[in-house]
């Protein structure tokens, strides 16, 4: 697997996986969303930071998806809960957001679920895959302006991440994906703007041009 990623770009997606993370310094918060995907170790990382202090009530939001139905049958934000409460998160701080199926509505399913039950949100930590982190920003800030996005997703490198969660070369495909909604969807309104710098986008080019493309609009 390593073989085949370097020798079809390794050093292409090293730059889209730089961009992809916002480095943002952790800080309290108001509430978090953690945002559902194939990756149970959002949800475990989102404890983490629970337990560190940085926020008192976690929504995780998600329904199913052709990745996720098989792993996470109930839905992402059930089994998130699920693993959650095992890593010690007491039930009350935690609200589950069941419908989602896109990043959109992560957010503004989350955000009206947070005012149903009179949580005032002032800053908002986004809990999500790391190459989740830019897109999830630019969807929150375009859908729910009045909140500051702190994101945060676990710091390993892109190397470290092949290892730890097995995603193969299809984790490129995800990379290019997202990289692509963040070029097409301020257009559409879902999302903000944000500058792609042109090493960036070369090495986009050049993936695409390889042949990672299965996750492409």
């Amino acid at each position: 697997m390593f073989r085949d990623l370097i020798d079809r770009g390794w050093d292409d997606a090293e730059v889209i996986w730089r961009y992809h993370r916002l480095n943002h310094t952790p800080r309290r918060c108001s509430a978090a969303i953690a945002l559902g995907c194939n990756d149970l170790g959002v949800a475990a990382h989102a404890a983490e930071l629970y337990h560190r202090g940085l926020f008192p009530v976690v929504v995780f939001s998600g329904a199913n998806s052709r990745e996720t139905f098989t792993a996470f049958p109930r839905g992402e934000g059930v089994h998130y809960r699920e693993r959650a409460l095992e890593l010690g998160v007491p039930d009350e701080a935690i609200l589950v957001e069941p419908r989602a199926t896109n990043t959109g509505e992560n957010i503004t399913l989350s955000r009206d679920l947070l005012r149903d039950r009179g949580i005032r949100v002032d800053s908002l930590m986004l809990v999500s895959m790391p190459y989740m982190e830019r897109r999830a920003y630019a969807t929150t800030r375009k859908v729910w302006p009045e909140v500051e996005p702190v994101c945060a997703s676990v710091p390993l490198s892109l190397s470290e991440y092949v290892k730890e969660c097995d995603h193969g070369t299809e984790l490129i495909d995800m990379m290019i994906g997202d990289l692509q909604r963040i070029i097409e969807y301020p257009g559409q309104g879902f999302a903000i703007s944000q500058e792609v710098p042109p090493s960036v986008y070369a090495a986009y080019q050049r993936l695409v041009a390889a042949g990672f493309r299965s996750r492409m609009l």
